[in-house]
């Protein structure tokens, strides 16, 4: 679904469309949960992540101004629950890497042409997902929100608290070392094939504390 969809389910749901809620869990919940699995580390986190996010957009959505920015606005409170759950996540990891440990874009090859068409091609996202976790946190946040979230950078900003400058700089370093890990994987598989996981199916409880919530937004 793209965000003109987006804006019409918004607006829908404003407007206590019942029939937009189940789509605009469905399409959310996904989204939210490969964030947060990228991000957090762990399904078992990222499923409560996604839970947490919707509460708190239901929560809130009489407060949705511009339903043109339900994207950005829904982005910006699953960054917040995201960083929320990995204080106090037991999957949590003990180290990670920091921007320190890599080297300056300028230091970094060129891809391959192999390399390119992996990064571009939309059939192996699981290997996509697989070089995405191997950023660094600030770099890989970046790349989530302006490569697969197809947000702007000014809203990418927006949601990280960093300036547009900042947002360039880690978003063009995170390309250049994930065309790096693409030319190992692609000339000698360096990387270890792996699944991207699903959200479970979600419970007839949480559908509908969900469901409640946004009700209950809607009569204030």
């Amino acid at each position: 679904m793209d965000q003109a969809g987006e804006t019409e389910l918004a607006r829908a749901l404003l407007a206590g469309e019942s029939n937009a809620f189940e789509r605009f869990v469905e399409h959310f919940r996904s989204k939210v949960f490969h964030y947060s699995w990228l991000m957090c580390g762990q399904p078992e986190d990222a499923e409560e992540v996604a839970q947490e996010t919707l509460l708190k957009v239901f929560e809130n959505f009489d407060q949705l101004r511009n339903p043109e920015r339900v994207r950005p606005w829904v982005f910006r409170i699953a960054k917040n629950a995201c960083l929320m759950q990995r204080r106090k996540s037991v999957f949590a990891p003990a180290h990670e890497l920091s921007l320190e440990d890599l080297p300056p874009a300028a230091e970094l090859p060129a891809g391959e042409p192999q390399a390119e068409a992996l990064l571009l091609s939309s059939e192996l996202r699981a290997v996509l997902d697989r070089v995405i976790a191997e950023l660094p946190q600030a770099y890989r946040a970046v790349v989530l929100l302006r490569d697969i979230e197809e947000l702007s950078t000014e809203e990418t900003a927006q949601i990280l608290d960093l300036g547009t400058d900042v947002v360039k700089t880690r978003l063009h370093r995170g390309r250049a070392a994930m065309r790096q890990t693409l030319d190992c994987y692609v000339n000698n598989h360096c990387l270890e094939d792996q699944a991207s996981p699903n959200p479970a199916p979600l419970s007839q409880r949480e559908r509908a504390e969900l469901y409640s919530v946004w009700r209950r937004s809607l009569a204030v």
